[in-house]
């Protein structure tokens, strides 16, 4: 290897690139029309998976990397080590490649159960089945009055999470197996070690440790169930909580809004998607996968040293009309929005550095998607953006009295993470796991993290559980929770605000332009100068009453002075939406022109999309 010339290795990273570019995007491309309902690609789907994934695992791609890492250059070197740390994360020997095709077909035939079940309840005063999504279900609980019909939607969500007991149990058996033979513990370890390069120990320390200076609020919940009576019972602590709330608050959250907000809100923030392609298809409907999810068909890629821009799919479940349903689906279009806006800015000269698989950190890329969420929630945009369809804007009364009612719950705002975490955690530590023992443990932790009157499924139903890529990732939404109040601190102490702050969209591109080239624990450092801490976070969701308000009422006044966004929605980006394999409208004229033809098309729609 010693006469290899620099001509060389270039010539091999661009193979490696143009390699792994194409059978990622034969991939994605698959996996889009899967999840967005046309199972009739399932096993075409699954081939180019397993084709993408011997690659991945090929080990003498890797015995070149490592003998070009002994000849190279400097600036060759750190591409090589890049490679061959993607890799390192991916290599599996030859007998266990037929482990991952079981799982992936165990994946297949769950996701296609699930999107092809009956779903719905039965009413309780016709005793007649009510065909309803799964999320139309949940979102029923927390904003129908009646609570025959509540309990009804609880019974009918109880009865989805048995579906693929069977299924699940195999599944996590031969993960297990194939964890083990790679030499982890258990998958579970496999996935934080490999995601996040952090131990289940040094994960769960942090959770255990939050959750033992915020469970005092349980108690706050059975002094108020004393005052409202059955407030305890699984379908009824979410309408009584906030129901009423979602309810007065819909009239500022409605759908038909939402693209227009989120364009102007992402302008004055500087996103700025670097010339790449997004879809977007946002209503719920049969046979798509019932999560928020953002994917990248086409990475990010450099060709005769011109960048080439990438391209991202995002989804969520908006049911157009149903109370609570738009604000929900509002809140996604932000998150996955964060997601695309993430990777599209990466500029890394090697694909392995571009996209949403590992190296890339759950926790990181969650950071991304939940800081733009959180700002959608924070009472500066509300204030500033959403408005009903009189122009009114979100009145500081509403905030007040639902801050004064939710207060005494504020703490256990992490415990819907911790929560999926420790379930999943039990279940690949558990030893002859059978359906019995799955329910058993659903139960345990589902009183443990929510202290209800009555045991719940819920973590069954959660469908990041059945996926390679999510299961055993859910505390990535934790840590990400740790490293955005650490970053938002650093943002409200630099520049008083963040909402419209196109310094604080500057600052993010810093880091997204690294792509996944550091380590979460390494990039919360990049961002805000400080090692990862769940003392800022602590310290918010434990914080007094008057001090929310507070609070709240000096960032309401620091932006009267910033200006409103006047100027045409800039995104640098070709867009379309779609509605499964029908393109609705796109940017090709304007984003506000598309906009409102969206907004017509959404008129054309009832509740209930099919």
């Amino acid at each position: 290897m010693k006469n290899i010339k620099t001509g060389q290795i270039n010539d091999f990273l661009n193979r490696l690139n143009k390699e792994y570019s194409r059978l990622h995007t034969a991939y994605e491309n698959l996996f889009w029309l899967s999840y967005m309902g046309d199972h009739s690609v399932n096993k075409e789907m699954n081939k180019a998976l397993s084709e993408r994934d011997a690659f991945r695992a090929n080990e003498e791609l890797l015995k070149e990397l490592n003998d070009f890492l002994a000849v190279s250059e400097k600036k060759e070197k750190k591409r090589i080590q890049a490679w061959k740390i993607f890799f390192d994360k991916y290599q599996t020997p030859k007998s266990l490649l037929s482990l991952k095709k079981k799982i992936d077909d165990i994946e297949s035939k769950i996701r296609t159960k699930k999107s092809t079940r009956r779903e719905g309840y039965i009413d309780p005063k016709s005793n007649k089945f009510v065909k309803s999504s799964y999320l139309e279900m949940r979102t029923t609980m927390r904003t129908n009055a009646d609570e025959a019909v509540r309990k009804a939607c609880f019974n009918a969500t109880e009865g989805l999470a048995e579906d693929c007991l069977d299924e699940y149990a195999e599944l996590v058996k031969i993960r297990n197996e194939y964890a083990k033979k790679m030499g982890y513990e258990d998958f579970y370890e496999y996935k934080a070690q490999t995601e996040e390069g952090m131990s289940k120990k040094e994960i769960f320390r942090l959770f255990y440790s939050i959750y033992d200076r915020t469970k005092y609020a349980f108690k706050n919940i059975r002094k108020l169930e004393k005052k409202m009576p059955d407030l305890r019972k699984p379908w009824n602590f979410a309408y009584m909580m906030t129901g009423d709330f979602t309810k007065e608050e819909d009239p500022f959250f409605q759908f038909d809004e939402a693209l227009m907000r989120w364009g102007r809100s992402f302008s004055a923030l500087g996103v700025d998607f670097q010339g790449g392609a997004l879809k977007l298809d946002l209503l719920d409907r049969e046979g798509k996968y019932n999560n928020g999810f953002c994917h990248w068909p086409r990475l990010v890629q450099y060709e005769k040293g011109e960048i080439i821009p990438g391209s991202a799919n995002f989804t969520c479940n908006v049911v157009y009309g149903q109370v609570g349903s738009g604000i929900i689906g509002m809140n996604t279009l932000f998150h996955e929005g964060g997601h695309a806006a993430h990777l599209l800015n990466s500029e890394q000269p090697d694909v392995c550095l571009n996209h949403e698989y590992p190296p890339m950190s759950t926790a990181w890329a969650e950071t991304q998607s939940q800081f733009m969420d959180t700002m959608f929630g924070s009472i500066e945009w509300k204030v500033r953006y959403a408005r009903d369809k009189n122009g009114n804007s979100y009145p500081m009364d509403l905030f007040k009295r639902k801050m004064k009612k939710i207060h005494p719950i504020f703490p256990l705002e992490m415990m819907p993470v911790m929560f999926l975490s420790d379930f999943e955690k039990e279940i690949y530590e558990c030893k002859n796991l059978g359906r019995e023992k799955i329910l058993s443990i659903a139960k345990k932790v589902f009183k443990k993290y929510f202290d209800r009157s009555e045991d719940s499924l819920f973590a069954l139903n959660v469908p990041h559980i059945y996926s390679w890529q999510s299961a055993c990732s859910y505390h990535g939404y934790g840590l990400a929770k740790l490293a955005i109040s650490q970053w938002r601190n650093y943002f409200y102490k630099k520049y008083g605000y963040i909402v419209n702050n196109s310094k604080v969209g500057e600052e993010a591109r810093k880091v997204w332009k690294l792509g996944t080239s550091a380590t979460f624990k390494k990039f919360v450092i990049m961002a805000v100068g400080k090692k990862l801490s769940a003392e800022f976070y602590v310290k918010e969701i434990t914080q007094g009453l008057d001090e929310i308000i507070r609070s709240a009422e000096n960032k309401i006044k620091k932006m009267e002075k910033v200006p409103r966004y006047e100027k045409p929605v800039a995104l640098n980006a070709r867009i379309s939406m779609a509605h499964g394999k029908e393109e609705i409208c796109n940017n090709k004229i304007s984003f506000e022109n598309m906009a409102e033809k969206y907004k017509e098309w959404l008129k054309g729609k009832i509740k209930k999309v099919s």
